[in-house]
């Protein structure tokens, strides 16, 4: 295995971003951190980075290989195109594309990386911010095995379930589409349970002990909910990032002229809360779109 790595540009230091970059500090890998917010800038500089900046172009020449944790697929290029930093790379610089998009999306930017001479991993992760700072994120990806192995180093400071997909970009994509109708659904079925207990009048706090001691978990419901029992719609993954990424799962699916009722209900439950004002609160704030209960911390 090709160990060479040893210098990482972590692009995006969200709450995901965050926990990967300190864990790849935590594996003993030399980290410069980008984002435009200048108060993760400063988080990550404390923690031991070698560098941070809102353009990754001022260090591109020292890295080794970037690791980019952003939302879709048009920061994905902003990033690596817009900015110029693909062409500023060093040949054979292996790039961790992790954001959820379509699959046809990550094919053009691997086939853009590629005539830069880049190595590209379609490698979209999930685990939440608690795992991502614990370097135990789960993997999903599909590259060649050069991919594989150049970002070997990153993938196990930062991972402790690599899937390898496959060889064709693009498949690690549709895996995380698919993981996503999952992750939306269980969110809003959490939302309308515990909606409908509200107004039954059975106290949150109880249902939420119930479920979670229950046949009817899950591991959505059991973090998501404590949210809303706080009354913290302080978001890790906000409402539009659903929105977003239920959109791609119903593209997926008229692509392949399949049915998903499920996941278009939540897609809808969704998009319903973002044109209420809930968008850039925590996804769990899905349950704000029924009418006529109480919840901890929201007027009625």
């Amino acid at each position: 295995m090709n160990t060479e790595i040893k210098t990482v540009g972590v692009i995006g230091l969200g709450s995901m971003g965050m926990g990967a970059a300190k864990s790849c500090i935590n594996a003993g890998l030399d980290v410069f951190g980008f984002d435009l917010n200048p108060k993760a800038l400063e988080e990550l500089q404390q923690f031991g980075a070698k560098g941070v900046s809102e353009s990754a172009l001022e260090y591109a020449s020292k890295l080794d290989a970037v690791l980019i944790l952003v939302v879709n697929a048009q920061q994905v290029n902003s990033v690596l195109f817009e900015s110029g930093l693909a062409s500023s790379l060093k040949p054979e610089t292996a790039i961790m594309v992790s954001a959820t998009m379509a699959s046809d999306d990550a094919k053009s930017i691997g086939e853009k990386l590629n005539q830069h001479q880049l190595i590209m991993l379609d490698a979209p992760v999930s685990g939440g911010a608690l795992k991502a700072a614990n370097g135990e994120m789960t993997v999903m990806a599909s590259g060649s095995q050069v991919a594989f192995d150049k970002l070997k180093p990153l993938l196990d400071a930062t991972a402790t379930k690599v899937y390898k997909i496959g060889e064709e970009i693009g498949l690690g994509s549709t895996v995380k589409i698919i993981h996503q109708i999952l992750a939306g659904v269980h969110i809003a079925a959490a939302a309308e349970a515990m909606a409908l207990a509200a107004r039954a009048n059975i106290p949150l706090e109880l249902m939420y002990d119930i479920v979670t001691n229950a046949a009817g978990n899950s591991w959505m419901f059991e973090n998501r909910m404590k949210h809303v029992l706080d009354g913290d719609y302080s978001p890790n993954s906000m409402v539009d990032i659903f929105v977003k990424d239920l959109g791609l799962v119903a593209d997926t699916a008229q692509n392949l002229d399949f049915p998903l009722p499920l996941s278009s209900t939540a897609l809808e439950m969704f998009t319903k809360a973002s044109n209420a004002g809930f968008g850039k609160e925590d996804d769990s704030a899905v349950i704000k779109i029924f009418e006529g209960i109480k919840l901890p911390g929201v007027g009625e």
